[in-house]
Parts: structure tokens; sequence; C-alpha cells
């Protein structure tokens, strides 16, 4: 067997919006030198390009327009030197800023649970982690995407805690937004991202369950590094 430090696995990162997931998972990408997925970001791409071109037209989500234009949308990610993390295009357009706009959020989950979309980037995802050696974090990584994960982590906070997050991100951005709105958001999304069809978000039979609605950063990333070397022990 490789050594602890040699052996390359996939952490799995799934848990409710706005709970720090991407965050938690640069962080812990950064620490191990493994490549940071943030498939979020690439369903938030997918909404963007189809609120750009005629998918969502007037808040009204015309799915059979999404899927026709999917085979036009190329997703990559580029590693940003100045924020050690990596940056999402579409097409070659940086988009990193324009897939966090609230108009984005409240129509991403409609469109991450149309079939076809979930069809492409999953495959698109499960050929990024083939290596092993990354972190990837969404809604269904542990569950659809890698259910092999050595590591899987179910994050999640309370909805109030996740909101004032939230909010406080976009106002420090010049963002004008208003906080029940966003808590609304949150809660909606949760509940469409747990009810719907394809892919729901649930935890893992074996997935670990981490609450951060109290927690620092460093706290978590104390009870990673235990949840690790449990792993790499075995």
């Amino acid at each position: 067997m490789e050594s602890n430090k040699k052996r390359k696995i996939v952490i799995a990162i799934d848990g409710h919006s706005s709970c720090g997931k991407s965050t938690f998972a640069k962080a812990i990408a950064a620490r191990l030198g493994y490549i940071f997925i943030d498939t979020g970001a690439m369903y938030r791409a997918v909404t963007l390009y189809a609120l750009e071109n005629g998918g969502i037209v007037g808040g009204i989500v015309n799915d059979d327009a999404i899927v026709s234009l999917l085979d036009q949308i190329e997703i990559s990610f580029r590693f940003n030197p100045t924020r050690g993390a990596s940056d999402i295009y579409v097409n070659g357009e940086f988009v990193e800023g324009k897939i966090r706009t609230i108009e984005v959020s409240n129509f991403v989950s409609a469109v991450s649970s149309i079939a076809a979309v979930r069809t492409k980037l999953v495959a698109m995802q499960q050929q990024m982690g083939k290596k092993r050696g990354v972190v990837m974090d969404g809604r269904d990584i542990g569950t659809v995407v890698f259910p092999d994960a050595e590591l899987k982590i179910y994050m999640t906070a309370d909805a109030t805690v996740r909101a004032q997050r939230r909010y406080e991100e976009l106002k420090a951005k010049g963002d004008d937004v208003n906080f029940e709105e966003i808590l609304e958001n949150v809660i909606s999304r949760d509940k469409a991202d747990m009810s719907r069809t394809i892919s729901p978000l649930r935890k893992a039979d074996d997935a670990l369950v981490l609450d951060n609605s109290s927690m620092t950063v460093e706290q978590q990333m104390e009870w990673f590094d235990a949840q690790l070397e449990r792993v790499l022990s075995l």
C-alpha cells in the first residue's frame, strides 16, 4: 500500500447552499496540493449562459431551449495564483463574478434539475476526477458523481446563519442586496435541491456530517485533519 503522504484520494463534499462548501474545499485542496473542482460553479455557469442566450426569458426556465444550448457550452477552470484558487470560464470568458449574482442563484436549482444538464456535467466531473487527488463539492458528489470516494463530507448550517454569510459576502462586493430576499432564496433552494427527482441533495450513508453553524474556519480544518488521518490510516 502507498504511504499516507503519497496516496491520493477523492474527497467529496456535499451539502446545503451557502454553508461554506467551496471555501472549505479550496482550503483542503490548497493544503493537500489537490485539484479543487467547484461543481456548483459549473451549474451556475450553465444557468448564466441560459440567461444570456434565451434559455431563461421573463423568469421562465425553458428546459428544451437550455438542452439545445448545451453543446455550445465549454466550461474550464484556470488556476489563479493571486487568490490561490481556480477561476471558471465559459467558452473562454471569465465568469467568476457573473455567476455569483442573486439572479443566477434564483434559477440555478431549476436548471440543475434538468436531466440533460446533470448528465453532461456529471460526465465532465467524473472525467476531471479520474486520476484521484481531487476535492469536489456540490449536491450529489458522494451519491452520484463519486459514490466510491474515500472521504465523504456532508456540510450544513442553520439557514439564517447561511443567509447572513451570503448577505455579507455580496455586500462586501458592493451589491445592493436584501437580507430577507437572500434568506428566502436559501430556504427555497434547500427545498428545491432536496425534492428534485434527479440526483436530489441527500447525505450519503457513509458521509460524515459537519454542521459549521458556530464553527470557525480553523475549527473546521482541525475537524477535517482528524477525519483525513483516520481515512488514510485504513
